[in-house]
């Protein structure tokens, strides 16, 4: 109804912004590991994809998602966005590299 009164995001909305954030998140993990990893054994890409996952909570608060309403599920799909997101775009850097 036109008089009810929403409060947060809906739920569309949240889902979008948070695989946005993860997605994000991910490229932009892969693109740093390839700047500052000196290959594909160096553990420091793992460190930085690491750090992507962590960063993105505080993110996704000031956004306004509301993060303490997550469940064990939520946690798992943006660390599996952010791993696979960076882990494809690490290796497309990495094998463009070498040639």
């Amino acid at each position: 109804m036109a008089t009810d009164t929403v409060e947060g995001m809906s739920p569309h909305l949240r889902g979008l912004t948070v695989t946005t954030v993860a997605a994000i998140g991910g490229l932009s993990a892969g693109v740093a590991a390839s700047m500052v990893a000196a290959g594909p054994g160096d553990e420091l890409g793992v460190i930085v994809m690491a750090a992507a996952i962590l960063a993105q909570f505080p993110i996704l608060r000031l956004i306004g998602v509301d993060v303490e309403d997550f469940s064990k599920k939520d946690y798992l799909y943006v660390a599996f966005m952010t791993f696979a997101l960076w882990f494809v775009s690490w290796g497309i850097l990495l094998t463009t590299a070498q040639l």
